[in-house]
């Protein structure tokens, strides 16, 4: 990136700091932003400024952002705050999710042309994790039950890390399988084991520490949030350093510090999460800059029907099926299985492939990616706050059929990556 570019980028992002919540008020969201930047910037009439993403550049951006997201919501979550509705999260996260993935992954084997299971299995699971954050003013409307958004929270900041393992596998078979420098699957999945047990010495290890430091006192305020940062770099580094997977050992890293730092760990956690924030605003750009042409231009009616059955059928078959016998109503159960927008996660996985594999080799399964993520931000931030309203009103006229029992025995709490709670 030349010293042009990086001004033009800072230039956006404290431009889009200024007015971000007048923007928002009109459901202009920072990936819609960002996104038309990078087209405008790349492909429209902004393209004299030369803007260009590197290779490299997009790659180092990309892991990064996921090394940020990984950490962040698995220490937000930690394994002691499952245990109030583990059956739930059971369910969502042991059923759902992986019957979303084979869905999706036969549906891509079907409809979209790529023609591999390694690529059809890298569209199911990339747009199998949820992006709570895009839906953030239902999310924080005060009407919506803090237990409905507590667990579409947590599914949210869980869903993308187990998907993480399914992604490199499919990454791995597809590089094995076109010739692409690389491994196969089975190494890849010797790779994940190694990276768990990596992560939970790594952050069980921080996690420990913080909680002593910070009890005697020795820990100064101003920088305590760093040593997140820090902490989440080093489990990724330490597990690429011993060849594990970094990206997994960044999420079992988060799990561990979570549960072993308890309260005490919780102020390092918002430094990791708004540090993820601002780098996402650049994957963003750079998914506008460099995916969203080629997807667009490759763009045929079995891609759009993949993505339109993908935010529907895919995502809500396997959550109704999940949540069969869980007695909760039908409308809980309809909301939470619409409600799963598909986000930076997978944008993030589309890059990844991209620059792994090549165009040749990935485009048309980042084209799916990207055509369905594009939707998903549309439709979804259009529905969320009215489907809110809506199941608010009905949740009102009949709550025992409607809502699961205890609906505010679980208080609330910050919403993963950057959206607030009613509260705040």
């Amino acid at each position: 990136m030349s010293v042009s570019d990086l001004a033009i980028v800072a230039a956006l992002v404290f431009g889009w700091g200024t007015v971000s919540a007048r923007l928002e008020r009109f459901d202009v969201t920072a990936p819609i932003t960002f996104v038309l930047a990078g087209l405008l910037l790349t492909h429209g009439p902004l393209a004299f400024l030369a803007v260009e993403p590197s290779t490299h550049l997009i790659k180092e951006l990309a892991e990064f952002t996921l090394v940020l997201i990984l950490f962040s919501d698995a220490s937000r979550v930690g394994l002691h705050e499952l245990r109030s509705d583990a059956g739930l999260y059971l369910r969502l996260l042991g059923i759902a999710l992986p019957l979303t993935i084979g869905l999706g992954t036969l549906l891509a084997l079907a409809l979209t042309g790529t023609g591999d299971i390694w690529l059809a299995l890298l569209v199911g699971a990339a747009l199998a994790p949820t992006d709570a954050a895009l839906g953030a003013g239902m999310m924080a409307n005060p009407a919506l039950p803090a237990r409905i958004r507590r667990v579409i929270n947590v599914e949210s900041g869980l869903n993308d890390g187990i998907a993480t393992p399914f992604v490199s596998v499919a990454l791995a078979g597809a590089a094995s399988g076109t010739g692409v420098a690389g491994h196969g699957p089975a190494a890849a999945a010797a790779e994940l084991a190694l990276g768990v047990l990596i992560g939970v010495a790594v952050g069980g290890a921080g996690g420990l520490l913080v909680s002593v430091a910070r009890r005697r006192g020795w820990a100064a305020e101003g920088f305590i949030g760093s040593a997140g940062l820090g902490l989440a770099v080093c489990a990724y580094a330490s597990a690429l350093a011993l060849h594990g997977n970094g990206f997994i050992a960044a999420f079992a890293g988060g799990l561990a510090f979570g549960t072993t730092s308890g309260r005490r760990g919780r102020p390092l956690v918002p430094f990791v999460e708004e540090t993820g924030a601002l780098v996402s605003l650049l994957v963003w750009l750079t998914f506008g800059a460099v995916a969203v042409v080629p997807a667009v231009e490759g763009l045929n009616w079995q891609i759009v029907l993949y993505a339109v059955l993908s935010l529907t059928v895919v995502r809500m078959a396997p959550v109704a099926a999940a949540l069969a016998g869980a007695r909760l109503g039908r409308a809980t159960v309809a909301l939470l299985g619409w409600f799963g927008p598909r986000g930076l996660a997978s944008v993030v996985f589309a890059l990844l492939a991209l620059e792994e594999l090549g165009s040749r080799s990935a485009g048309r399964a980042v084209g799916v990616i990207t055509i369905t993520v594009l939707l998903s931000v549309i439709i979804h931030g259009a529905t969320a706050e009215p489907l809110a309203a809506r199941y608010a009103r009905q949740l009102a006229r009949s709550p025992e059929a409607d809502a699961p029992a205890g609906l505010s025995d679980i208080p609330d709490r910050r919403l993963i990556r950057g959206a607030a709670s009613p509260d705040r």
